[in-house]
């Protein structure tokens, strides 16, 4: 029996909930050679767990369960699949609070940042189970005479899902609810470093009435688990949420089943501060917008350039916002918890050292806190230059670069220049400059005045390098789909 310890300040009501064995084929099991990894508590390093750490044979009869139940699953009629699916949404609300307290323990993040990502994962549960009525022949205007045109969306197939560390509840279902609204099946592998709350889910998608092999969940390292699928033939869609990184060595390994593929990855998102803006109101959106998951979101501010003619305002008012954030343990509810890992931190060093040795200014923090080893104090950088490495890369943490600008085409090829495009964020009231902003931004989604655009009805995603395809809304259901073309003759 795979040994999992609750600490005693944490009062997890269902223990039934805390899985430590992977979910196949309808079955909680161990790996087949008895392997299983250790999961930590990042706030100080406390034990919470073992899980089984399946193997590459393990990973792909995990396929195979999903390829048996494929052809029923995908028969099912709408409605029903509706009203399981629908039933996976009342059971997370039910049960809310417990799955946030899990995703404290293994992530880390505030306690209030884990209610609100277990509503907003529930949402496309939710969404996904109203759409999953929804996917209608279209019939089309013939072009030929005496034919019959109509186009079919009918589900892809196996779908493998690859999910992160940082939001391990909402990518989970925002991927999951629409392949199986699609009429797909699922194996999905998460982070090895919060597999509790996907373990949690397929708990409740199971007293759903999810059939078996329709929602796999297996665990274990993600070179093992992940790489027999890629080369899978059955597998007929693959979405990744993560690093760019990682995505293009997905692509690289996916090309030989070509398969369909939706990838989230790698933000290095832009704030841009005109003179005329709101400035109270653009200090606090940019807080916002750096410093939620203690700034490990894709979506987190990484870049602010704020106009010369309020810049030192800013910069001040920022840095006293900044010094006000609480940094604690999740299940206190602070601003900052602690970051995922050791590396985090240390990139967060490295980016600070590195602006520093370029010119910038530390304004605030710059240094780990007392509260543990993997606590960063939230930290401002002004005066920062475009080749620092801060200005260049994903920082994924509480470090916050602000820079000043002169004009607009300059703030816009400066924020364009990178190989990333998931979101930017513009602050000004000036509704000309709004839409030329809007337009010249080369970024799958801009937000203006305001930090949270995301949600189940929107199509979440980015250009370039930030990924391909859609997450939410019908496209992120279409995703998982493929259109057939049908042509008939009455004669």
């Amino acid at each position: 029996m795979l040994d999992t310890a609750i600490p005693t300040h944490v009062d997890i009501t269902d223990k039934r909930l805390l899985r430590s064995f992977a979910y196949v084929n309808g079955k909680w099991r161990a790996a087949s050679d008895g392997g299983s990894f250790n999961v930590n508590d990042p706030s100080n390093g406390a034990f919470l767990g073992e899980v089984a750490k399946l193997t590459a044979e393990d990973s792909s009869s995990a396929v195979d369960a999903a390829q048996d139940a494929f052809t029923d699953w995908a028969l099912t009629l709408p409605q029903d699949r509706s009203a399981i699916i629908r039933r996976w949404f009342d059971l997370m609300i039910e049960h809310k609070e417990d799955l946030a307290k899990i995703m404290v323990l293994e992530q880390g993040k505030p306690i209030s940042e884990a209610r609100g990502e277990i509503e907003y994962a529930a949402s496309f549960v939710e969404y996904y189970a109203e759409e999953a009525k929804r996917p209608n022949i279209e019939g089309v205007t013939s072009h030929l005479p005496d034919a019959e045109v109509e186009l079919w969306l009918e589900p892809v197939g196996v779908v493998a899902l690859i999910t992160p560390w940082n939001f391990p509840a909402a990518m989970l279902t925002r991927k999951a609810a629409a392949a199986l609204a699609a009429g797909c099946t699922i194996v999905s592998h998460p982070s090895h470093e919060t597999p509790y709350s996907a373990l949690a889910l397929a708990e409740l998608a199971e007293r759903a009435g999810l059939p078996a092999g329709v929602f796999n969940v297996v665990t274990g390292q993600a070179s093992t688990v992940v790489e027999p699928w890629t080369k899978d033939n059955r597998v007929r869609a693959l979405s990744f949420t993560g690093s760019t990184e990682v995505g293009r060595l997905l692509y690289e390994q996916s090309a030989g089943t070509v398969k369909k593929l939706v990838m989230e990855l790698g933000g290095h998102a832009p704030v841009i501060v005109f003179k005329g803006s709101d400035l109270d109101e653009a200090v606090a959106e940019t807080i916002k917008a750096k410093f939620a998951t203690s700034g490990q979101d894709c979506l987190g501010a990484n870049r602010i350039y704020v106009e010369r003619a309020i810049y030192d305002e800013f910069c001040q008012l920022f840095t006293e916002a900044t010094q006000a954030l609480t940094i604690g343990r999740g299940m206190d509810d602070p601003d900052i918890g602690p970051l995922m890992n050791e590396k985090a931190v240390a990139k967060q060093e490295e980016h600070v050292a590195d602006a520093v040795s370029k010119g910038a200014t530390v304004m605030t923090g710059g240094k780990r806190t007392e509260h543990g080893d993997l606590f960063y104090a939230p930290t401002v950088l002004k005066d920062v230059p475009d080749e620092a490495l801060i200005m260049q890369e994903e920082t994924f943490g509480p470090v916050a670069a602000i820079t000043p600008f002169d004009s607009e085409d300059e703030v816009v090829r400066r924020a364009n220049d990178t190989e990333y495009g998931l979101v930017a964020y513009v602050h000004s009231m000036d509704p000309r400059r709004i839409y030329r902003l809007t337009r010249a931004l080369q970024y799958g989604m801009v937000a203006v005045n305001r930090t949270k655009v995301t949600g189940a009805p929107i199509p979440f995603g980015g250009t370039k390098q930030s990924g391909l395809g859609r997450e939410g809304a019908r496209r992120g259901m279409e995703e998982f789909m493929e259109i057939k073309y049908v042509c008939r003759d009455w004669a």
